[in-house]
């Protein structure tokens, strides 16, 4: 299941190339932020899992972002930022709501929160973190 929905989310993520050029998983602390080629990033967050009896539901959180331009640091460059990875980040959700369990995917459920943020890491950086809940079928056998 986790495999599933971390490649799911990659595969949507991917698709947004030249706005996505790495895509991680895990812990944030564990990429080396420092390092210019990976940007623009996204990282996928497990945060929980719930057990529903026949599903199983998991809350996920992606940080999508980028390295402000030194040479644009005005307000203008952290808007760019900010814009094109929140818009991102929806078709990303757009392409998982198209999930159905019984085709063995994931289902986006409830509505999505965005956290703006600035400078939260070791580079100048900007994005948003995208936050949902996503439910797949427990396949999981009692024998």
């Amino acid at each position: 299941m986790v495999y599933q929905i971390i490649d799911k989310i990659k595969s949507a993520l991917l698709d947004e190339s030249p706005f996505v050029t790495t895509v991680t998983e895990g812990d944030i602390f564990d990429v080396d932020v420092a390092k210019k080629t990976l940007f623009p990033l996204s990282h996928i967050i497990l945060n929980n899992s719930t057990h529903n009896g026949n599903t199983i539901q998991f809350n996920i959180s992606v940080i999508l972002m980028d390295i402000i331009d030194e040479n644009k640091v005005d307000v203008g460059n952290k808007v760019d930022i900010w814009n094109t990875q929140h818009l991102v980040a929806v078709r990303v959700l757009n392409k998982l709501n198209r999930g159905d369990l019984r085709d063995g995917t994931i289902e986006l459920l409830n509505n999505p929160s965005f956290e703006f943020f600035t400078e939260r890491f070791e580079n100048n950086l900007a994005g948003v973190t995208m936050t949902f809940d996503v439910i797949v079928l427990n396949d999981v056998s009692v024998c």
